[in-house]
């Protein structure tokens, strides 16, 4: 089973990281283009969101159901990488996402739901990169999304 969820978690990225470079994008594009926000910006956000929730989910039972939290990480980068920088990260980037989106509801004004979402948005993608980049580093054999 966790071999399954090993796979589910490691092809959803490519998911949660499309939506939202996606969504970014297209709420840079409408705050700065001064556009309307739509329901199809709305619908983007909130897949956004899902996928991530998704993604926090299945990484979770794999933190827990293997162990990870009960190991120790002294003297080894790769597991101090998954039991402690990987799991905090991603979850201040989900915790970005989670309140972009929730702000943005409560916001009135086009222009100002775009900025939220590309504020809260942009900075959960930068953390997201940063930490794909430390685990390059750290974890030998690892890749950018699979690109050496």
């Amino acid at each position: 089973m966790n071999e399954i969820l090993k796979s589910a978690h490691s092809g959803w990225r490519y998911v949660v990281f499309l939506l939202l470079i996606i969504a970014v994008i297209k709420a840079l594009s409408g705050w700065f283009g001064n556009k309307k926000y739509t329901e199809g910006d709305r619908k983007l956000n909130v897949f956004t969101l899902i996928s991530a929730h998704i993604q926090l989910l299945i990484g979770l039972v794999l933190y827990f159901s293997e162990g990870w939290y009960a190991l120790s990480s002294k003297g080894a980068p790769a597991v101090r990488y998954f039991k402690m920088e990987h799991i905090s990260m991603m979850i201040i980037a989900i915790i970005l996402i989670t309140v972009g989106n929730t702000k943005s509801k409560k916001v009135t004004e086009a222009v100002a739901k775009h900025r939220t979402i590309s504020v809260f948005f942009g900075l959960a993608l930068i953390l997201i990169i940063v930490t794909i980049l430390l685990m390059v580093k750290e974890v030998p054999g690892r890749s950018f999304f699979g690109i050496s």
